[in-house]
């Protein structure tokens, strides 16, 4: 990882009727690969498809028809664990996670329990409060989807839409690393910045692309502390997990009443039983789904229709050189190449398409003035329109025009935020622009004079104010742009006011 100093933030404590209790988190994020076609057949992965329409024979569970790997799916996973600096697995298996559901034609999963294609690997978490976490990953492993049951069509009857069926995941699971609430929700978004920036997977969360579930537990103050000395689970306590949540808000919030129900269950003498939950966010509340399963009650055993899965490292190097730049290293080239704070080096690295968007303005100009203009005028004008840079009015040209006409001068700052406004709602060269509707900045020192003459002779009164005190002066100044409709250069008229006034 990139040479980094940081201060790690402390675990979340939530005091009960008896005692402080720490927070424990561990999470498995279900990825969805960017891929057109499903991990074992040729049938369209496309959101929004008429039910059941993207379903081959195979996803359907026909007999006697077999999956067949879709490579672009593999290379796909590579490419997250080499994202997250993993370990490459060059041997790995599918196996057979067997249960019964509608949604689940054939019966069982297929998955990876015993050799998953990335080893262990990390991801680097940094908090709004300048903090940041370590988090480690224990393992990614390829799984196809299962189907989708839907229950509020009918009042007697329940579908299925086999649409997802087959898709490929990337379960992406992580150490219990992560000591809060707003940890969990930093490093999901951290996870899917980056698998955005590789284009392994789009993290639409609404779509179900990006879903995670949320192991919680909770443990007495330095407890922890001797689970990291040993890596003895005992330590810790009882995890339970809350399943499929697609929302950062609702993550916090569910392991916030999470911990405070296992804190109340442990404090009344009871024991925090293991098992899947589900989320109520109109309630607020966790409730259960199930007991949890361990591996024999799936009976995994390995797939018998796909060969071990073996890659050659020459493959895995040749991606690895195509990898592009992520997140991390383009913060830190971004503060040391245009002088950014960390905070602006943030918010435009933060999607992929605003880095772009923000490199292609500053190229060649002052990347903190650019900076300043794509994140104070450009998103801020998006987040009211609910605009995206995507279909953004505003090209990178056009703003670049408007940041080089001020640096040559001949618009000064509030001409330029003007000329913005044209450039958004219109459209338009900047420069021409200007030159047709006369926006251009008045630096010809004689109608300046002329303009602070007058204001001058106006107003004697303010005129011995300004001479007693001197800060006054800028009352003339705002008078003299306020004159000449705010063409007036501010630098000059401030330079011919104080002489003047011989301030």
């Amino acid at each position: 990882m990139l040479d980094q100093t940081f201060e790690t933030p402390k675990p979340k404590v939530i005091a009960g009727a008896k005692h402080d209790w720490e927070l424990v988190i561990g999470l498995e994020v279900h990825a969805q690969v960017t891929s057109k076609a499903k991990l074992f057949s040729g049938a369209s992965t496309q959101f929004g498809a008429e039910p059941n329409s993207n379903v081959a024979f195979v996803d359907a569970g026909m007999p006697g028809m077999l999956p067949v790997i879709n490579e672009e799916c593999v290379a796909q996973a590579v490419r997250t664990g080499l994202g997250l600096k993993a370990q490459i697995n060059t041997f790995s298996a599918f196996d057979r996670k067997n249960y019964f559901y509608p949604d689940l034609p054939q019966g069982y999963q297929i998955s990876q329990l015993y050799h998953p294609i990335v080893g262990e690997g990390e991801v680097f978490v940094e908090l709004g409060d300048g903090t940041a976490r370590l988090v480690r990953i224990e393992r990614i492993h390829l799984e196809q989807d299962a189907g989708k049951s839907v229950h509020d069509m009918d009042p007697n009857n329940s579908f299925v839409d086999l649409n997802r069926t087959g898709v490929a995941l990337m379960e992406i699971v992580s150490r219990p690393d992560i000591r809060g609430p707003e940890e969990a929700a930093a490093y999901v978004t951290k996870l899917r910045q980056i698998m955005q920036y590789l284009g392994t997977c789009d993290g639409n969360m609404q779509n179900g692309s990006l879903r995670a579930d949320v192991n919680v537990s909770v443990c007495r103050p330095g407890d922890y502390e001797k689970y990291q000395a040993t890596q003895d689970f005992s330590h810790l306590g009882t995890r339970c997990e809350i399943k499929n949540m697609n929302s950062m808000r609702f993550m916090q919030a569910a392991i916030d009443f999470e911990a405070r129900r296992q804190i109340a269950i442990l404090e009344d003498g009871g024991e925090v039983t293991q098992e899947t939950r589900l989320y109520d966010a109109d309630k607020n509340e966790t409730r259960s789904m199930r007991s949890k399963e361990e591996a024999h009650d799936y009976r995994y055993f390995p797939c018998p229709d796909l060969l071990p899965l073996e890659i050659e490292q020459e493959w895995i190097n040749d991606l690895a050189a195509q990898l592009p730049e992520l997140p991390d290293a383009k913060k830190s080239r971004f503060i040391n190449e245009f002088g950014l704070s960390n905070y602006d080096a943030n918010v435009l690295t933060a999607e992929t398409q605003n880095a772009s968007y923000f490199e292609k303005v500053a190229q060649g100009r002052d990347g903190k003035v650019a900076a300043n203009w794509v994140i104070n005028e450009l998103f801020g004008r998006m987040k009211k329109d609910d605009v995206t840079i995507a279909n953004c009015p505003v090209s990178p040209d056009q703003l670049g025009g408007v940041i080089d006409l001020i640096a040559s001068g001949e618009i000064s700052g509030k001409i330029a935020k003007d000329l913005f406004e044209i450039v958004y709602t219109d459209g338009g060269n900047p420069a021409e622009i200007v030159e047709s509707r006369g926006m251009k900045q008045v630096t010809d020192t004689g109608a300046i004079e002329a303009a602070v003459d007058q204001i001058i002779a106006d107003n004697p009164a303010q005129v011995e104010k300004a001479k007693q005190n001197p800060k006054l002066a800028g009352w003339f100044v705002g008078q003299v742009i306020k004159a000449t409709g705010g063409k007036a250069n501010p630098q000059v008229v401030n330079q011919i006011v104080a002489a003047k006034l011989a301030l």
